[in-house]
């Protein structure tokens, strides 16, 4: 995870150090998800699909380059599995014909 530079006013500031019980990450995160949601973007389906992106190879810097809007990710995604489908179903093809050869060779 990335730290970032919030920038806070003074009277957030002395809020916080009144209340320093207050998680103010949490409420980071809050507006996040409230923007979010104006956005219609789902965080749940959001956390999938950046982990989905990241179990096919891609780190958080090659997301953030490639990628600028969610339908982005998801075709990140989509396209990453697709190309990973062919050339897993290309194989075991070549493997049968390789081995059709080798049996009509004996």
């Amino acid at each position: 995870m990335k730290t970032r530079q919030v920038t806070i006013e003074e009277i957030d500031q002395l809020f916080l150090e009144w209340f320093d019980y207050i998680n103010a990450s949490a409420l980071y995160r809050q507006a996040l998800r409230e923007e979010m949601g104006v956005r219609d973007i789902d965080p749940h389906e959001f956390r999938d699909l950046l982990e989905r992106a990241q179990e096919q190879g891609y780190s958080f810097d090659d997301v953030a380059e490639e990628t600028n809007r969610l339908s982005d990710l998801q075709e990140l995604v989509v396209d990453a599995a697709d190309s990973r489908d062919e050339s897993q179903s290309e194989t075991p093809a070549t493997e049968s014909s390789e081995t059709a050869q080798n049996e009509t060779h004996q």
